[in-house]
């Protein structure tokens, strides 16, 4: 079934990652204003979701090594608890550049799933406040919800209070 999956048109990385894994989600599409100015406000607003419940997908430089930050779009990352929940000692947001290379996605459509090299993921611990969370499918305009839980098993997650108000 699996395989039957993976041929859906419009499938990315991630719903592939997510089909391949047998892991339950619900895609959910909308129209990407391309003069918005963030990414991860416009789909809570255009899906109806609480931001609280849509994490957006950032990539860090934490000791010269590309680290996933899944954190609430209502929030921000902090760098200082990203670099300690991995053992790291100084983050800063990577190179934009880097991030689409290294991950295969562009920005504002980051995945943690399905990235072209995986890279350690870090989801913030508010994420199990909610039986489902949205996170990016892969591409601008389309979200995939899942359970976190299944969100940090699939990524290898550590799971750590990283996001601030």
């Amino acid at each position: 079934m699996a395989k039957k999956q993976k041929k859906n048109n419009g499938g990315t990385p991630a719903t592939v990652a997510l089909a391949a894994a047998g892991t339950p989600f619900t895609l959910h599409a909308y129209e990407h204003d391309p003069a918005s100015p963030s990414y991860g406000e416009e789909a809570a607003v255009a899906l109806g979701v609480s931001p609280d419940r849509v994490f957006k997908t950032l990539v860090a430089d934490v000791d010269g090594e590309l680290t996933v930050a899944v954190v609430p779009v209502a929030g921000q990352l902090d760098l200082k608890a990203l670099a300690s929940a991995v053992g790291g000692k100084r983050a800063a947001m990577a190179d934009p550049a880097a991030a689409e290379r290294t991950t295969g996605y562009v920005r504002g459509g980051i995945s943690p799933l399905g990235q072209r090299k995986r890279l350690r993921t870090v989801l913030d611990a508010s994420a199990s406040d909610h039986a489902s969370i949205c996170v990016s499918a892969g591409r601008r305009g389309l979200e995939v919800e899942l359970s976190p839980a299944d969100l940090a098993a699939l990524t290898s997650a550590v799971v750590a209070p990283i996001g601030r108000a």
